[in-house]
């Protein structure tokens, strides 16, 4: 009952990890260069696409999200692959954001459940999603960000834009607790 934790090579992956632990969630950080079957070996509930500085560092994270058919959980660049992946379009976003603000929840659906309508999180991107495909529904968005949160209408894809896994974001450990109870 492990889920697998990508390293992207972003700067929060390792507190990914950490927070999982704390949780009692069992977990293991990988590179993102493991192959497919590599993953599959490990018979992971789940996977976390971490964040990371750039999608040409993103080794086979694009693959993880075609090929492997099991709940998958991407935080910044994760999420932005994920949006790729199925069509959608990451550019520069119009506001850097590297502070707390507040997201605005449209759907307290899977990840979300417990958390109200809105949400203080950690906000640490230059680039985002400014288009995704009629594959997904936008679960939250903020003042400075459309597609804070997005999920696949068929697959257990989810997607934020923010950092749930730091202090900064208070109640984040409910987007890991409720991710857990989705792979289970």
């Amino acid at each position: 009952m492990t889920i697998l934790v990508i390293n992207n090579k972003g700067q929060y992956n390792h507190r990914i990890h950490r927070t999982l632990r704390y949780l009692n969630i069992s977990s293991e950080m990988i590179s993102n260069e493991y192959s497919v079957d590599e993953i599959l070996s490990k018979n992971p509930i789940g996977l976390i696409l971490g964040g990371g500085p750039s999608i040409e560092e993103s080794g086979n994270s694009e693959n993880y999200i075609k090929e492997i058919d099991l709940p998958i959980l991407g935080i910044c660049l994760g999420h932005q692959l994920i949006g790729k992946v199925f069509g959608g379009t990451i550019a520069s976003a119009e506001s850097e954001s590297y502070a707390q603000i507040k997201i605005d929840v449209i759907e307290e659906n899977d990840v979300f459940k417990g958390i109200g309508n809105d949400m203080d999180v950690w906000a640490s991107h230059k680039d985002e999603l400014t288009n995704i495909s009629d594959d997904f529904k936008v679960l939250a968005s903020s003042k400075i960000c459309r597609f804070e949160a997005i999920k696949h209408k068929d697959k257990p894809l989810y997607g934020i834009q923010f950092h749930p896994e730091v202090h900064h974001t208070p109640n984040g450990e409910k987007i890991f607790e409720n991710f857990y109870d989705i792979c289970k």
